[in-house]
């Protein structure tokens, strides 16, 4: 039986990405968050995005979010050409993006949201983040990588009886 280890993050609502699909007016809605976690130097790392919301959810979510929306000339840790430590720019292309539109809404990184999350892959969600709930009473500066879990991981050698055994 496969066991699912659920666990839950607070991260930094940094910006959002439209849906496909445009709202009733042709206006366009949140398809997903992209979310952000601070490292001990205080650079905010994309870390991955929440979706999987009704039309009315996504609708609801871009007036939630308009108070946030960053002006062009607005400072932003996420402005295009700006790669992460790791040399990714959040909402860059990727091998699986496979041509799709990638532009992405920017906000202002005040907005903590707590996910649920399978595991972390690297400094990364593995698969797409659960919203669970805005965090109000967080403060975004408290994103940070220390508070996941990080999964024991042991050797297949030491759990599976015999694996490795039959090498000379």
């Amino acid at each position: 039986a496969k066991i699912k280890h659920s666990r839950s993050a607070d991260v930094v609502v940094a910006g959002w990405r439209a849906h496909k699909s445009p709202g009733p007016a042709g206006q366009p809605v949140v398809g997903s968050l992209l979310l952000g976690l601070y490292d001990e130097a205080g650079v905010l790392h994309n870390v991955g995005v929440a979706s999987s919301f009704s039309a009315q959810r996504r609708l609801e979510l871009v007036l939630e979010l308009e108070a946030l929306a960053v002006g062009p000339d607005e400072e932003h840790p996420w402005r295009w050409g700006q790669a992460d430590a790791a040399g990714r720019i959040p909402g860059g292309p990727s091998r699986w993006s496979g041509g799709k539109d990638l532009s992405f809404h920017l906000l202002r990184p005040e907005l903590v949201a707590e996910v649920g999350y399978d595991h972390m892959e690297g400094t990364r969600f593995r698969h797409v983040t659960k919203l669970l709930r805005f965090r109000p009473d967080r403060t975004p500066a408290s994103c940070t990588y220390d508070q996941l879990d990080t999964p024991l991981r042991f050797e297949l050698t030491e759990v599976v009886p015999g694996l490795g055994a039959s090498e000379p």
